[in-house]
């Protein structure tokens, strides 16, 4: 079993694009801290939720900000077969593993390879049984605030076994002047097809349209902007999630361009980010279990503060290969390869 990390001091990285675009984020879990958009006249506006003090990250459990892995979102049971062999996990929400385990990459101390004034680069070893999981995993990602309003993740990994992989982001967007509901958002979601779950929010098994009330507009049809907040409960799979805690099928591309998987709004309309993905699926979550968690502002923040966009694979996919999406099955000497591109735009800019 690893030891924590977090009790150590975690080493702070500052991003900064020439337009102001400001990127902060740790070591520890490769978590993203702060992110400040430019707006006109020299305001900015830090679009993600925060603790007060990097050292406060270890308080939470929220994911806030961290990379997820080494398979992000939930495996049912703690366990998957592939080729006839059952593999057990690490458990942390009993009877099932989330985000890859107790000590997943979220809680993980990574190596800084380099580090420019718009880029740095980090890497995590994760050792063979690591959580349960099977061989060796060398995973690097790339940080860049590659244009005036852009950050470019790419996540790369290779393995000495084959193992289940899908690695996210876990920012928690809120891009209000200030973090109020996040219900007010307005949210488009580029996906015809969602996953519905059961109480301990382990999918079902099978995808269902979001059109499938045929012409009443179902509470999962986000293929058109709509504000979060419009059919709020008014679906059973809302009320056993509290909320959305949903995965969506993206529409297909071929792994090897980002598409553009989701558009959010601010309640005000000034400031707008889309997400685009080379990921077979976006995970919705509008954050319920936040209430509680002490903000940077040093006030607690209260259920539905801020909304996780989560590009990766559908969760639960080792124990699901009918599922039509591309496998997360990652065989020795192959290269995991994937690509997130939060793009902010300003009203009139």
């Amino acid at each position: 079993m690893l030891a924590p990390q977090t009790h150590m001091s975690p080493h702070v990285i500052s991003l900064k694009h020439p337009s102001g675009l400001a990127l902060d984020l740790m070591d520890i879990g490769a978590t993203w801290l702060s992110c400040r958009v430019p707006l006109p006249h020299g305001k900015t506006r830090d679009v993600i939720l925060g603790c007060p003090s990097a050292a406060d990250y270890g308080k939470q459990n929220a994911y806030m900000g961290a990379m997820t892995g080494r398979v992000a979102n939930r495996i049912a049971n703690a366990r998957y077969t592939r080729n006839g062999v059952t593999t057990l996990l690490h458990t942390n929400t009993p009877p099932h593993q989330l985000h890859g385990g107790s000590m997943g990459f979220d809680k993980r101390r990574w190596t800084i390879l380099n580090q420019t004034s718009t880029a740095a680069r980090l890497q995590l070893i994760s050792a063979d049984g690591d959580q349960g999981f099977p061989g060796e995993l060398n995973v690097t990602v790339d940080m860049a605030l590659s244009a005036p309003r852009r950050i470019s993740l790419t996540i790369s990994a290779t393995s000495r076994r084959e193992t289940p992989v899908s690695i996210s982001q876990h920012a928690y967007f809120n891009l209000d002047n200030y973090h109020h509901d996040v219900r007010q958002h307005q949210l488009q979601i580029n996906a015809a097809h969602y996953l519905p779950v059961d109480h301990g929010l382990i999918p079902l098994g099978s995808l269902a349209a979001v059109d499938d009330l045929g012409s009443t507009r179902h509470a999962f049809d986000y293929r058109a902007p709509k504000v979060i907040g419009t059919d709020w409960m008014r679906d059973p799979q809302q009320q056993i999630a509290r909320g959305y805690d949903h995965a969506f099928l993206l529409a297909p591309n071929d792994g090897k361009m980002c598409q553009q998987a989701a558009t959010l709004t601010a309640a005000d309309g000034q400031l707008s980010m889309t997400i685009a993905t080379t990921m077979p699926a976006l995970q919705l979550y509008t954050g319920h279990y936040l209430a509680g968690i002490i903000g940077r502002d040093g006030f607690p923040y209260s259920a539905y503060a801020g909304v996780a966009l989560e590009p990766s694979f559908l969760p639960d996919s080792p124990n699901h290969p009918e599922w039509p999406q591309p496998s997360c099955w990652l065989a020795p000497k192959q290269l995991y390869r994937h690509r997130i591109v939060y793009d902010f735009m300003v009203d009139g800019v």
